[in-house]
């Protein structure tokens, strides 16, 4: 008697499709690509520079790993991000964003902007990381005239990005990857600032010039620059 053909797996052969709106259409086809959930927020942790794994689920609280290496699967096939391995000694890999991925940048600016009026209160069950507010203060000192990387202290850590240039212009070093903001204190800050959360938010939200909260005595600048003397309003 002839032996029965088992059906091949489906996962063996074919994988499986990725969610579509199936529509014509540029706003549709973007969000095929960034429309679930944490993928945007991949973006931004990404426009820091190359991340391990481990950092980025540790900096994005309430992602299963699952999920998260699911996304940056996705991410991959789409274009947006690719994976590298770290020359030796290391034997880790980095995650980092291709020019299609950085092309984003405006989108979370404005993402940023848009979402900053609803931060009226911290929830208790609210996550913070200093270097989420990289973003909307990026874009309340898109007025400075004079270039240099300034670093930003809050009570919840500390972080530094370039001002004074193009808006979103690599950071000193990290030209290869193009990183927008980076993570912790600047090696050779050209200015600091001290600030709250809370002035960091509004500045981003319009309530605020850096000028009124600088003489205010709400932000301190610290430094001896000419970026420092335009900060200080000198």
């Amino acid at each position: 008697m002839p032996r029965q053909q088992q059906p091949a797996a489906r996962s063996a052969a074919r994988p499986v499709r990725r969610r579509s709106y199936d529509q014509f259409d540029a706003t549709a086809r973007a969000l095929d690509s960034v429309g679930d959930r944490w993928t945007l927020l991949i973006v931004r942790e990404l426009l820091g520079g190359p991340r391990r794994y481990t950092d980025l689920h540790a900096d994005l609280p309430g992602v299963s790993t699952d999920v998260l290496a699911s996304r940056l699967k996705d991410m991959e096939q789409s274009g947006l991000a690719l994976r590298r391995k770290l020359p030796p000694p290391s034997a880790a890999s980095v995650y980092e964003l291709t020019e299609r991925g950085l092309g984003l940048l405006p989108v979370l600016a404005a993402l940023a902007e848009w979402g900053a009026p609803a931060l009226t209160e911290r929830r208790p069950t609210d996550a913070v990381r200093a270097h989420w507010f990289a973003l909307p203060l990026l874009g309340a000192l898109t007025g400075l005239t004079r270039e240099g990387v300034l670093e930003v202290r809050l009570d919840e850590g500390e972080f530094h990005l370039r001002v004074g240039g193009r808006v979103g212009a690599a950071l000193p070093g990290a030209e290869a990857y193009k990183a927008v903001y980076g993570y912790g204190p600047a090696d050779r800050p050209d200015a600091r600032i001290v600030l709250g959360a809370e002035v960091c938010l509004e500045l981003a939200r319009g309530g605020a010039t850096l000028a009124e909260t600088v003489k205010g005595g709400r932000v301190e600048v610290l430094g001896d620059s000419p970026l420092a003397a335009e900060l200080r309003g000198e």
